[in-house]
């Protein structure tokens, strides 16, 4: 989290403001950086000066319709005079709502006391002393600009098509327009998926369409100077018809425009190629309107996830439905207590090992499987909540504690080996102090009676040793390993687990 001087802060002026409520309209930025950036032409009679766009947020993602008032909206204000302090931070950050002066207007309306307490949760101890003198505006001002989205930092669209001075190579010139598209999609904020999702304006999805729109552009400028390279594009299509769809819809259009003949053999794309992510997001606000600060949480942990899956990944699965199943999250959201979460999952975990059996184990079969797969996929989850919610960690630090207490070694070790990965996540941010002799040390995230359990020297021999003591719901990872190495006699451990 970046200070700042007490010289910046005496001139601190209010963050940019939210788009109003208009559902699936152009924002005001799309008309000038149309025809000043994506156009970005001379004032040569040659070129036009202005183009169709493409692509549309009322096309892209599929239409929202509530049959009442948006009930989002009423809780939001809610939230604001409220005193949690991540919630009130999610409602900012997100803004589904039409007023955009309503986080302002509400916090300014608050007493001290409550200002103060939402202030000093964003901000470290060490910025306390610098930013104590603050008013109660510039705090609220404060609080504004650290719980919202960074301002957005637009990049155009940077492929061109070469001038066919070499050998084209269509399958090297899709790769490329592929991997703008996908450097293109980094650049939307999940939170701007959502608002778009919902029928609010989102900058940076608006932005994305129209980066299309100028590959759209730049590729008809070239084909009509070059148009030799017309039959190297209609290969480049067949290429990106795995691909972007919004690439490939835009190379498919360019065509259709300087090769009419062509038409019939281009491939068809869907219309609404948001809707892989936004029909989930739409789904959950149809089907759980009960809480805002529960669906602002679970888009948290989506935002976390549709970043490794989507974004940080060589190939973007364009044709994948998003995952949008949270049942760790709603383990957690509807749990009373860690102890009441940790019962939760151990009777779970009951059920799903009363289907294994010693020929399933011996045999690796389909069962066993399952359930080490289930076991990574809780790991995942801890590590995206944690990330996406990081006051869950003390909750899940409690959690494995009375795992322990239970002997469900299952779960118990799923939880620490995630809260481990979100501990070397959070370590990049601890600057130089975190350093020692060129050490990296993580935060002490995972419970100090349970750290021997994560230790995988000699296939987790710890664990094993503690396992023929106080024996309980095996963790099946190492139990299988002594069992390719030493035979049946190794998992006769586990085999006792199944008979009681």
């Amino acid at each position: 989290m970046q200070s700042i001087s007490a010289e910046e802060l005496s001139t601190l002026e209010p963050p940019p403001k939210k788009a109003l409520y208009l559902p699936h309209t152009s924002s005001p930025l799309s008309r000038p950086v149309m025809s000043q950036t994506l156009a970005g032409r001379s004032a040569s009679p040659s070129f036009p000066q202005s183009y169709q766009s493409l692509f549309q947020i009322s096309t892209e993602f599929p239409r929202f319709v509530v049959p009442y008032y948006p009930w989002w909206e009423d809780e939001a204000t809610t939230v604001l005079w409220a005193f949690k302090n991540l919630e009130i931070r999610l409602v900012i950050r997100y803004g589904l709502f039409r007023d955009e002066n309503l986080p302002r207007s509400s916090l300014l309306s608050r007493n001290v006391d409550a200002i103060d307490a939402v202030f000093m949760a964003l901000t470290e101890p060490r910025e306390h002393q610098l930013l104590g003198h603050l008013s109660h505006m510039q705090r609220v001002e404060e609080i504004l600009r650290r719980s919202g989205l960074p301002p957005f930092q637009p990049v155009p669209w940077s492929w061109l098509p070469q001038t066919p001075v070499y050998a084209l190579d269509p399958r090297a010139i899709a790769q490329a327009i592929e991997a703008e598209s996908h450097f293109q999609l980094s650049r939307v904020a999940f939170e701007d998926i959502v608002r778009a999702s919902l029928g609010y304006t989102a900058t940076s999805v608006e932005w994305f369409l129209m980066q299309h729109t100028a590959l759209y552009i730049h590729l008809l400028d070239h084909l009509r100077m070059f148009p030799d390279d017309i039959p190297v594009y209609l290969e480049v299509e067949k290429h990106l018809r795995t691909k972007s769809p919004f690439a490939h819809r835009a190379i498919a259009q360019c065509l259709t425009a300087v090769h009419p003949d062509s038409a019939p053999d281009l491939a068809k794309t869907s219309t609404r190629s948001f809707e892989f992510v936004a029909g989930p997001i739409q789904r959950l606000f149809q089907d759980r309107p009960e809480s805002l600060t529960d669906m602002l949480k679970i888009c948290n942990v989506f935002a976390v996830r549709f970043r490794r899956q989507y974004i940080n990944t060589a190939k973007v699965p364009w044709d994948r439905q998003f995952d949008a199943s949270y049942p760790f999250l709603e383990d957690c959201l509807g749990s009373s207590s860690p102890s009441d979460l940790a019962r939760t999952l151990t009777t779970l975990d009951k059920g799903d090992f009363a289907h294994l059996t010693r020929s399933s184990i011996i045999a690796h079969d389909e069962t066993t499987k399952g359930i080490l797969a289930n076991w990574e996929d809780l790991t995942v989850s801890v590590w995206e909540c944690c990330s996406a919610i990081p006051d869950l960690t003390l909750y899940l630090r409690e959690c494995a504690q009375s795992l322990l207490q239970r002997q469900n070694y299952h779960s118990l070790t799923a939880m620490l080996h995630g809260l481990h990965k979100y501990s070397i996540s959070t370590a990049r941010s601890r600057g130089l102090n975190s350093t020692v002799g060129g050490m990296v040390v993580l935060d002490p995230i995972i419970p100090p009676d349970t750290i021997f359990l994560c230790n995988a020297t000699q296939n987790y021999a710890a664990y094993r040793q503690h396992y023929r003591d106080y024996p309980g719901i095996p963790f099946l990872l190492p139990h299988l390993r002594d069992g390719q190495q030493k035979g049946e006699v190794a998992l006769q451990p586990v085999f006792r687990f199944l008979q009681r």
